[in-house]
């Protein structure tokens, strides 16, 4: 795959292809607008298209026309790259496109705004509930001569995409290290993530005098920040807007009181985690918090129910819109309902490892939680199927999401069910192995406009417990994951295709070891719109693969073989005929495919992502 800088730091930049060096590269380039050349890396560069080597050397030395353009246009397009892996590639073009990059902010990125600017719309997970891709997983050191301004930008562009920088050393003496602001600038913009234990009160009190107009501020790990250097920036930075505070031994009530407690907060994003804090702090953002809309709070072991019942009650969390609860032992049934009631506005909630809440405390909630939309459920082991049922009978969410909840039992409920809840369009329950056919068949019932289902790791439901539910969905189903569901058979998914083909966008079957080439078949019959399939370690043979490819009306751009040993070099020729629209092809443990066939399709395929 696309990378920079090899993960231990000691490489020089790769170039991304046979072409190193950029003057030739930027020739072979400006031959001619009909010459289509691609050059990621570890791929040779292709040339569409024949040319004549007749040209003279100025017509040779003429400047590439994308380099005409101003660096102010150069960064327009840089902020709208959507990946860290896709900036890697553009850093690999030449210096002065890793300068540019270098100097983005990672809150400036066009795909940072898009999510920021959806956390009202519907979804499977919230803006603050979804992983993040900079966590600060990464280790750097750079040393002696390797220690240059232009290595730290290249770590500080290559690490954004794999997992974030989260410790960095350079070591070097005053003759051998090249380091200078720049590098460090580069850094400072490029790796939010990036850990400073050492830092104390002392140094957080000088940020707060030294930076007035500070508006987002993270602190994790840093042993020696207590509640004075809070306090100076409660009272010295009244722009503040988003603070995170995770894993700080000294920071108690007071330091997190007056952060919110200020005349002039305005903080509307608030992430505490890992503190030693009580039912006090939990009080104050309840009567203070009166901007908060995102709220995030997780592993806080000294406060108790009646710090969460407060924090409800106090009536001050109005505009909240976005809560997130982790590993809270005070989170109870009576605490729950309290939140749903004193907060009108909240729309998305996710609960994770509270082991205290129940399904009559989930059905209390839903019921007093008047705008709540989006509900997402992790390892909360008391929550059990009527519970589930009864949230669904009592609110209008439109994404449900269940993870690991081991009390939910799959069995016939006595009572009828009550009036369906057609406003669901998601519905996510993975790895609960109690969520079965009897479960299935009454969400199904109950949810007639579902259009995106993901069942991965249901190991226990099969065609017949499946089926209900596909028939049902009177709306069309957009997405479909059922990877990990080892019993179903083409049986469903011909089903599945007859009843949704027409609508269907994205299917993964990963693990569907009975699936054949028939499933293949009834995709390439049934579907239009489909653009992502995966059909990894199912039983497909080159039989199914000629099938697709004979599909004229389908538009695949991903497409996943993975661990199928029933393809063979023979789908070659297909696997072409598909490549027109191909933008990923994945062939990991395809044992039966050469290196050699592979090689023919990355000169046929050049412009897809094949892995092999």
């Amino acid at each position: 795959m696309p990378a920079l800088v090899n993960y231990g730091g000691d490489d020089d930049f790769y170039s991304g292809g046979s072409y190193t060096n950029s003057t030739d590269l930027g020739r072979l380039c400006s031959i001619s607008s009909q010459v289509d050349v691609y050059c990621p890396p570890r791929k040779r560069a292709r040339i569409g298209a024949p040319f004549s080597f007749g040209e003279t050397e100025v017509q040779q030395n003429k400047q590439p026309s994308i380099d005409v353009l101003p660096d102010e246009c150069l960064f327009e397009i840089f902020k709208r790259i959507p990946g860290g892996r896709e900036r890697s590639s553009c850093a690999c073009v030449s210096k002065h496109w890793l300068m540019l990059l270098t100097s983005i902010r990672k809150g400036e990125y066009e795909s940072s705004k898009v999510v920021k600017e959806n956390i009202n719309s519907s979804s499977d997970d919230v803006e603050m509930i979804s992983s993040e891709e900079d966590e600060g997983y990464l280790t750097r050191c750079l040393e002696g001569k390797k220690a240059t301004d232009m290595r730290l930008a290249a770590v500080a562009v290559g690490t954004s995409g794999h997992g974030g920088l989260g410790k960095l050393s350079i070591r070097g003496g005053s003759s051998s290290c090249g380091v200078t602001n720049f590098g460090l600038s580069a850094i400072a913009r490029g790796c939010p993530s990036l850990k400073c234990p050492l830092v104390s009160s002392k140094g957080l009190i000088a940020i707060g005098e030294n930076c007035p107009n500070l508006t987002a501020l993270s602190i994790e790990s840093c042993s020696k920040i207590g509640n004075e250097g809070l306090q100076a920036i409660g009272k010295l930075c009244p722009n503040l807007q988003y603070i995170s505070i995770k894993d700080c031994p000294l920071v108690g009530d007071h330091g997190v009181s007056s952060l919110l407690s200020s005349a002039s907060s305005v903080l509307s994003k608030v992430k505490l985690q890992g503190l030693s804090i009580t039912d006090f702090s939990l009080a104050v953002i309840g009567h203070y918090g009166k901007s908060v809309t995102n709220l995030v709070l997780g592993g806080l072991q000294n406060v108790t129910e009646k710090g969460f019942w407060v924090m409800g009650n106090a009536q001050g969390l109005q505009k909240l819109v976005s809560l997130m609860i982790t590993s809270c032992c005070g989170v109870t049934d009576v605490s729950l309902e309290a939140i749903g009631k004193g907060c009108t506005n909240l729309k998305q909630m996710c609960l994770r490892r509270c082991c205290f809440v129940s399904g009559d405390g989930l059905v209390a909630f839903a019921k007093s939680a008047g705008s709540l939309e989006c509900l997402q459920l992790e390892e909360c082991n008391r929550v059990t199927q009527a519970g589930i049922i009864g949230v669904l009978s009592n609110c209008g969410l439109k994404s449900l999401t269940l993870v690991r909840c081991m009390g939910i039992k799959d069995i016939s409920l006595g009572a009828p069910l009550s009036s369906p809840c057609n406003s669901l369009k998601s519905l996510s329950i993975r790895n609960c192995p109690g969520f079965g056919t009897v479960s299935l068949a009454l969400v199904g019932n109950l949810c007639p406009q579902l259009q995106q289902i993901d069942l991965s790791g249901l190991c226990g439901i099969t065609d017949a417990g499946l089926l209900p539910l596909l028939q049902n969905c009177e709306a069309g189903l957009l997405k479909v994951n059922l990877s990990g569901c080892l019993n179903l058979t083409d049986g469903i998914i011909l089903a599945l295709m007859r009843l949704h083909g027409a609508t269907l966008e994205v299917l993964n079957l990963d693990g569907c070891r009975r699936i054949t080439d028939a499933c293949l078949v009834a995709v390439a019959d049934n579907c239009v719109f489909l653009s992502d399939l995966d059909v990894s370690r199912c039983a497909i043979t080159d039989a199914g693969v000629a099938a697709l490819s004979h599909a004229d009306q389908l538009n695949l751009q991903v497409l996943s073989f993975s661990g199928c040993s029933g393809v063979t070099n023979k789908s070659l020729t297909f696997l072409k005929k598909m490549g027109k629209t191909l933008v990923g092809l994945n062939l990991l443990h395809c044992n039966s495919i050469s290196a050699q066939t592979v090689e023919l399709l990355m000169e046929s395929l050049w412009r897809c992502d094949i892995l092999f």
